[in-house]
């Protein structure tokens, strides 16, 4: 090597040499700023934080100026280390409440793709992941740090090629959980920061085995940051957690009512068979809105969805729930979210977190379980300061506790009256639906059960009375020829004449029950009723097999012709409500500065980075 060349080499190494000390230096101050961050003072903006120089560029370039309030209150807190439990209306902005601190944590301590995975995001929905993940891409652009979405509905295998390389995993449980069994050296032992979004949610009963389980393979020694918009404070949930010493941020208490202000609710009273009626007259006279419309069941969802679309109530209708595929989903989600004017009908999938841009109304036609699932329902509107509009439909049984639970929440809601001459009766569109297609008489049995099942489960027996429903009036408002049978309950025979059984405690049939109420099916072994003799005798020497019954079945010709086509939800499609929609979908292409060699990046992609 010639002088000038070493010269040169010599230069080169010392200005890296000088870097690196610079960096270091960096580091160590903004380290030392973070650990003395004053926690009195109210800050107001992001620059007014010890944030590195590359989180506060993809703030900027973002538009994240200002701080909400929950932003002010945790992110504090969180960059110092502490553990925190963060309660806020929905819209507030939780996400990046905890976003900032996993991507700093991470920075501060020099954190690259040899150290493997450092922190954990948790959602409870796909949808919610996604869009955790497109925010984290956002904020996160100039670092060089790589983030990995890992959900259910894609491929293992793809995922487990990659998922050793990510420093940042924003995921759902189940997934993460199948990772954990099946992937090999895919290790959590080096985690620094855990983050469960919809925190309640995760923490519930359908998420306790899985939950208990990834926490056995994470290190106990971490930060953890939970947050919802309605928190918890058991004891039994933060013990699971290991927290140490948390700090209980919220803005819900200080503030007189639990949903925005800006939000406007109300709730309506009305019987069972009339809920598809006023829905039906709601879209007629709000066809320039963009409204979210809850159901209680994706049997539902599908029933009232394919219905409507019959009907052609004059506004682009789409629906989504859990039994769709995972790319359907997305592209829902999607295309709602770039329409102007639309109806989405949706089960609680879409409840929690999602951000639905400018939403008028939330329309839920079937109560929420509770007070805490209605907040999350609301708050897909008025977020951010923006207005929105909330309506309830409550039957006269519900009314008294729902309204109750509500206001102990303290849910600022009135009441409103349906005015019946504006009421559209479509009843009999639906009995000639039905008539002429079997799958829509498929689809509506299937609606019917699903929903008397879900009064049924309900744990709040004060609001949800499965006894007091008018079965037999409902199924016929679906447009049914019949009242479907359910395994659960039974109805009173029509036949007052007929003389009945005696009772036998612990059982109900048929015969027993009184009026429109309905009966839980309650038997035993031991509180079998007597047959007679003579009935046992027939019975024994005309055994019934399996075959027989099969082919005794109603209905079994008619079913059997769309059943596969009805169950296969995968194959489910919009195509009957095209020619409703007349807003094109945005294009969602990536911008140039986001096509860069370092990207691995789609809008169904399972694993990118960052930057």
């Amino acid at each position: 090597m010639s002088i000038q060349r070493r010269k040169k080499h010599n230069r080169s190494n010392e200005r890296r040499k000088l870097k690196r000390e610079e960096a270091l230096k960096e580091l160590e101050v903004l380290e030392k700023n973070c650990q003395n961050l004053p926690l009195n003072l109210e800050y107001e903006s992001f620059k007014e934080l010890p944030l590195s120089l590359l989180t506060q560029q993809g703030l900027q370039q973002s538009n994240y100026i200002e701080m909400t309030k929950i932003q002010r209150k945790a992110i504090p807190l969180a960059l110092r280390g502490r553990d925190v439990l963060g309660a806020a209306k929905t819209g507030s902005g939780k996400t990046l409440a905890f976003l900032i601190p996993v991507i700093e944590s991470l920075y501060r301590k020099s954190w690259t793709q040899l150290d493997g995975l450092g922190a954990l995001v948790i959602a409870p929905t796909r949808e919610l992941a996604i869009q955790i993940f497109e925010v984290l891409r956002k904020i996160g652009r100039k670092h060089s740090l790589s983030a990995g979405l890992v959900i259910g509905g894609k491929n293992v295998d793809v995922e487990q090629e990659r998922i050793n390389r990510m420093n940042i995993l924003i995921c759902t449980p189940g997934r993460l959980l199948q990772h954990m069994d099946q992937t090999a050296n895919f290790k959590c032992d080096n985690i620094q920061v855990l983050v469960l979004d919809e925190a309640d949610r995760i923490l519930d009963l359908g998420f306790e085995k899985t939950i208990n389980a990834i926490i056995e393979n994470l290190p106990k020694e971490r930060q953890t940051l939970m947050f919802s918009a309605t928190q918890t404070k058991s004891v039994k949930d933060l013990a699971r957690l290991s927290l140490e010493d948390p700090e209980y941020v919220s803005i819900i208490e200080d503030s007189e009512h639990s949903t925005p202000i800006s939000l406007s609710q109300h709730y309506l009273v009305c019987e069972l068979p009339q809920k598809l009626d006023i829905l039906f007259s709601f879209i007629k006279s709000h066809l320039q809105a963009k409204v979210l419309v809850f159901l209680s069941s994706c049997k539902q969802v599908r029933f009232v969805f394919e219905t409507f679309c019959k009907l052609h109530p004059g506004a682009p209708l789409l629906h989504l729930h859990g039994k769709q595929k995972q790319t359907k989903r997305l592209e829902i989600f999607n295309k709602f979210s770039s329409m102007k004017h639309a109806y989405l009908f949706a089960t609680d999938i879409a409840a929690r977190g999602l951000d639905f841009p400018a939403v008028d109304w939330v329309v839920q036609v079937d109560a929420p379980e509770n007070a805490e699932t209605y907040i999350h329902r609301v708050g897909r509107t008025a977020r951010y300061d923006a207005s929105g509009h909330a309506l309830l439909f409550l039957l006269t049984s519900e009314e008294q506790g729902m309204k109750a639970a509500l206001d102990k929440k303290k849910v600022p809601i009135d009441k409103i009256k349906v005015k019946s001459s504006k009421t559209i009766s479509i009843q009999k569109q639906l009995q000639s639906l039905c008539f002429k297609d079997p799958e829509i008489k498929y689809l509506g049995q299937k609606a019917f059960v699903s929903y008397i099942r879900s009064i049924y489960l309900q744990s709040d027996k004060s609001i949800f009375k499965v006894d007091e429903l008018p079965i037999e009036e409902f199924a016929a408002t679906l447009g049914l020829p019949g009242t479907p049978k359910i395994k659960f309950v039974k109805a009173q025979s029509k036949n007052a004449t007929r003389q009945k059984p005696k009772k036998v405690p612990g059982y109900s049939s048929s015969d027993e029950d009184e009026g429109n109420s309905v009966k839980i099916l309650e038997m035993n072994s031991n509180t079998l009723p007597n047959l007679d003799v003579q009935e046992k005798k027939r019975k024994e020497a005309n055994p019934k097999s399996k075959l027989d019954k099969m082919f005794n079945r109603k209905n079994m010709s008619v079913l059997t012709d769309h059943y596969k086509k009805l169950v296969d939800q995968e194959a489910d499609n919009i195509t009957s409500e095209e020619e409703l929609i007349t807003l094109k979908r945005a294009n969602h292409e990536l911008s140039d500065e986001l096509k860069q060699p370092v990207f691995f990046y789609a809008v169904y992609s399972i694993i990118s980075s960052i930057n």
